[in-house]
């Protein structure tokens, strides 16, 4: 079998020259198990940040003709997995201290995965309100464990895990890996590559634009909320992109993963059903190259804002598309999350040796953030040389899959974490406009462009929805 990080260069290999270097520059280091699971999911993530390094040296040999030298550590990729719990505010004393939101914690005490009536288990998601609101109309219970419980216990899994998806709502039974590849949807997610990235128009050759940073001139759309597409819009902007957040003010967020995922960023509001607000984003179209979304499948196109319709706005853009289930299959149309794409995939019905259990880090978001930056940036690279509009399309589902077929490690002890000694070398301090935050700096290792952000998370909607113009966009790097 294949190691992940042969995966990930296999995805390279699509759409490099034939003598294109990148394995042998690499320094991979550091196993598992870093948290308390038997999943090798800071490996995995290590060899995923190892490939956008890749691809970054990609570009900038492109730029200058030199390559770049590319080291990772997993233990450092493992704390970016659980970055939103490693950030902290300073009290009245000057001492810090973890950010907390309570609905946040009560939220993911009650998604987990209960059992049903026929001695199976599923896990019923409370993500966002509209979501909890109508979970729990469906289970006719009360937002606590208790009342979860007792309601998930009515049921028989897969008639529970068909309602929820009729109620438009997340969801799913535990399924072993097993079970899950001999579903149509595994059977069609297992025959696609981790990343998949299609030629979907012609265009010219864009030469990447002068600029002491691989992405320097690049511009980005990102609209998308928690967590893997705002991971891999923050991917570009720690490698010189100007990414603009697009959301609107009604739609739903949750204020730490906003802190910890769009540092870098600007942020405006556009609301696509809004006749004047989409046309000012399809003028932002027109001087995009970068364009991300999340939405379900096929909910944009309604809108005019499908991959076909912003290639034949844009010749040349770069459409990534991220989802839970993927583009094709019979759970394509489903809604999930970090929590849904574990319970569908094997990795929770392996979770623990007394029955179901989550991973202790959101794996599936974070390295299907990174893997849709690094689709990007091969998609970039290739329109640099060959010209041409592309769709990259990444899944948490597809995630899940990679983490699981990398097997497991041996026993783990309870309760592992980074040390503060070991997060405190990671931290950086940025003042934003709710005051001092510490977080996680960026951490891959480049040895010519050193990944870094330079501006601090953005108050949502603060910007306006325009471009900034070349020498506004150097000021901002220096």
């Amino acid at each position: 079998m294949k190691t992940s990080f042969e995966e990930v260069m296999d995805i390279r290999g699509q759409g490099m020259p034939k003598d294109g270097t990148g394995a042998g520059e690499v320094s991979l280091t550091g196993t598992d198990p870093v948290f308390s699971t038997r999943f090798k999911i800071s490996e995995t993530c290590a060899s995923v940040l190892a490939g956008v390094g890749v691809a970054v040296s990609d570009i900038w040999e492109l730029k200058t003709g030199r390559r770049q030298n590319v080291e990772i550590d997993a233990r450092r990729a493992a704390a970016t997995l659980r970055s939103s719990i490693y950030m902290e505010k300073p009290d009245a004393n000057g001492d810090y201290h973890r950010v907390v939101n309570e609905m946040h914690e009560k939220m993911i005490g009650i998604t987990q995965p209960w059992p049903t009536k026929d001695g199976r288990w599923v896990l019923p998601h409370f993500g966002l309100p509209h979501l909890q609101k109508r979970n729990l109309e469906l289970l006719g219970c009360e937002p606590n464990p208790a009342s979860v419980a007792a309601a998930v216990a009515k049921w028989d899994a897969l008639d529970l895990e068909a309602a929820i998806d009729e109620a438009r709502t997340c969801g799913g039974m535990v399924r072993s890996n097993e079970e899950w590849l001999a579903t149509p949807h595994g059977q069609a997610l297992a025959a696609k590559p981790i990343v998949e990235i299609f030629k979907i128009g012609d265009s010219d050759p864009e030469p990447f634009p002068e600029g002491d940073r691989p992405l320097s001139g690049i511009r980005a759309l990102d609209l998308t909320r928690i967590l893997a597409g705002p991971i891999a819009a923050r991917t570009l902007a720690e490698n010189g992109a100007d990414v603009l957040m697009v959301t609107a003010e009604h739609l739903p967020q949750i204020k730490e993963h906003v802190m910890d995922t769009n540092h870098g960023k600007r942020s405006c509001y556009l609301n696509l059903k809004d006749a004047d607000d989409a046309a000012r984003l399809k003028a932002l179209v027109k001087d995009t190259d970068v364009f991300s979304q999340g939405y379900r499948p096929g909910m944009l196109q309604g809108l005019g804002f499908s991959p076909e319709d912003l290639a034949e706005t844009r010749p040349g853009i770069v459409y990534l598309s991220i989802s839970c289930y993927g583009a094709d299959g019979p759970f394509s149309h489903r809604a999930g999350w970090e929590q849904v794409a574990q319970t569908m995939t094997g990795i929770c019905h392996e979770g623990s040796e007394n029955g179901p259990a989550l991973l202790p880090a959101a794996a599936c978001d974070y390295t299907t953030g990174y893997l849709g930056a690094y689709g990007v940036l091969l998609a970039l690279a290739r329109r640099a040389r060959e010209g041409g509009s592309y769709h990259v399309r990444v899944s948490l589902c597809q995630s899940g899959m990679f983490i699981y077929r990398q097997g497991q490690t041996g026993a783990v002890q309870p309760d592992m974490d980074l040390s503060a000694d070991e997060l405190a070398t990671m931290h950086i301090d940025s003042q934003t406009a709710d005051g001092p935050l510490r977080h996680l700096g960026p951490v891959l290792n480049l040895s010519e462009t050193a990944p870094h952000w330079t501006r601090p998370t953005p108050v949502l909607g603060g910007d306006r929805p325009e471009w900034l113009d070349t020498s506004a966009a150097a000021d901002a790097a220096e």
